[in-house]
Formats: C-alpha cells, sequence, structure tokens
C-alpha cells in the first residue's frame, strides 16, 4: 500500500474587510477539484485572512502541472483583481495584497518535491501577473530565511500612526532583488515571498497592555534571536484598543511548542507587571489538516 503524501500551502492575504474580495477569492480555489481550502483564519482587526490548502502529491509528480500550484495560482490572481494595497490599513505587517505563501509537506511527502512547487508556482506569479516574487527555505538555491527578507525590505516597521501598516510601498524601486518576476514594484499589488518549509506553527499571545515598546521587550526575549526560546520568532503587534500582542513563529513545534511560549510570556509580563490571556493558534494542527482534507476527498 502506498504511503499518503500530501503538500499544504498557507496562504495569506491583506484584506479581512472586504467580504466579495474574499468570495471572489474562493471562489477560485473551487475551479480545482483535487485541491480544497480545509482552513480559514481570519482577523478583522489585522486586516489579513490565511488560508490553508491542501492537494496529494503523486510519487513522481510535475510541477508545472500540480493541482495545488494551479489551485493557489488562481486564488492569487483573484486577489490581485479585487483588492489594492494602496487602500489596505491594518496592524499586521505586510508587503503585499498577497503577502506571504509558504508550502509545507505532510505524512509522508518529501520537502524537496513540494519546494519544486513553489518554485513553478514563483515563476508563474513573477512572468503572468508580473509581481516581485521572493523565494526562501527549500525553495531558495541557498536556504534564506523568511525574516531575513522582511528585514531587508522593512516588513516590521510601521508606516503609519498607531502603529499601523497603510497603503502600498513607499517606493518602486526595491533594495532586494527579487527571484522572479520584475524588479519594479506595482504599488497596488506590492510583493510576494514564496518558500518551502517543514511545519511551522504561528502562535500569539495577548498581552493586556498598549504599551508597544514594554510588549516589544517581551517579543525580543521570548525569540531565539533575543536570547530566548530556541526555533521561535517573535513580534509585538497592537491588536485593538487594549491589547498588544505578542506574535510567534515556531520553526520546531514539536521541541517548542505554544505551551512554552505561553509560560514565558507570562513570565515576562509578569515582570513587567502586565496580564496576559491565553494565546491561539492561527491555523489548526498538521493530524486536523490531514483528516479534514480526507473527508472533504472522501465526499468529492
Amino acid at each position: 500500500m502506498s504511503k499518503l503524501m500530501l503538500a499544504c500551502c498557507k496562504v495569506y492575504i491583506s484584506e479581512s474587510r472586504n467580504r466579495a474580495a474574499l468570495e471572489s477569492i474562493e471562489q477560485a480555489a473551487k475551479l480545482f477539484s483535487e485541491a480544497a481550502i480545509v482552513n480559514k483564519f481570519e482577523d478583522v482587526t489585522y486586516n489579513r485572512v490565511g488560508y490553508t490548502v491542501v492537494s496529494k502529491l503523486a510519487p513522481k509528480p510535475s510541477s508545472n502541472s500540480h493541482p495545488l500550484k494551479s489551485t493557489v495560482f488562481a486564488m492569487v490572481k483573484a486577489a490581485f483583481e479585487n483588492i489594492d494595497l494602496d487602500m489596505h490599513s491594518g496592524s499586521h505587517p505586510r508587503l503585499g495584497v498577497v503577502d506571504h505563501i509558504c508550502f509545507h509537506p505532510l505524512a509522508s511527502a518529501p520537502l524537496d518535491q513540494v519546494a519544486e512547487i513553489a518554485k513553478s508556482l514563483a515563476g508563474d506569479i513573477g512572468s503572468d501577473l508580473q509581481v516581485p516574487t521572493f523565494l526562501y527555505g527549500a525553495a531558495h538555491e541557498e536556504g534564506r530565511t523568511l525574516d531575513s527578507i522582511r528585514r531587508n525590505l522593512g516588513y516590521f516597521k510601521p508606516n503609519s500612526a498607531g502603529n499601523q501598516w497603510a497603503g502600498g510601498l513607499k517606493s518602486d524601486s526595491l533594495l532586494l532583488k527579487p527571484d522572479r518576476g520584475p524588479d519594479q514594484v506595482t504599488q497596488s499589488k506590492g510583493v510576494i515571498v514564496i518558500g518551502s518549509t517543514r511545519w511551522v506553527d504561528n502562535y500569539n499571545v495577548p498581552v493586556f497592555s498598549t504599551n508597544i515598546a514594554a510588549v516589544r521587550r517581551i517579543a525580543k526575549r521570548v525569540s531565539e534571536r533575543g536570547g530566548g526560546l530556541a526555533s521561535v520568532q517573535a513580534m509585538a503587534l497592537t491588536h485593538g484598543e487594549v491589547i498588544t500582542e505578542v506574535a510567534c513563529n515556531l520553526l520546531e513545534p514539536s521541541k517548542i511548542g505554544g505551551d512554552k511560549v505561553q509560560l514565558e510570556v507570562n513570565k515576562l509580563a509578569g515582570e513587567e507587571g502586565m496580564g496576559v490571556g491565553k494565546g491561539y493558534y492561527t491555523d489548526v494542527s498538521q493530524e486536523e489538516i490531514i483528516e479534514r482534507y480526507m473527508k472533504l476527498n472522501s465526499l468529492a
């Protein structure tokens, strides 16, 4: 009996308030029956939505005609047709209408095959949609990291008052040369970052404070970069009128999960005299994703 091999793609789009735009994106995904959206996470305050899309991976797949690539490309195209980055605002950083796309292997799927789909998609977006596209992880020849691209492009610096990000990128020129697509940016679209890695969890912890500087200190001390938890990346983001979140990427969640992050934020926030709420994941587990996809696939 052949092993189950699935490819998972997380698509992060800079919009959650325009219902018509989201409906268009979801309708585009439905054109391809072999792939399915198994989860959707919306945050109106951040004005951001994350879709988790899954399909089977053949033992010897063609990256050029893979149903997951076709589905995600259709979603990206629909996003560009219905969303204008110049009109966007929210308290979550972003570089484009479609801010980030990441491919992960599930079950017995090999990372290198999933990375080939990522590279093929990046080529199509760069050439057909004329959007500057950056690669990272296994999709990049040198294994460049996501956060290194973001730092080079100014991702972490709010460009509007109140720790908000508003409008398109402030320059048509890029400080980093794209791996695919044009060197110049269309302000209404921005750029896309596409990668392929082993599974990554996103875990956010609400801190009941509007003192962004203090929560940034906490986020830095939680992160590996700041001498904290190994394989954890963290940033502080305003989330509504009374909460600032410590938003974390858990790069090796089997070693350092949300429970350890929660305990560390609790401790550090206590030192600052701040209250902390229960954190949350922005996606379901790998096991739940597989279960949902197999259920949908059996009904198709």
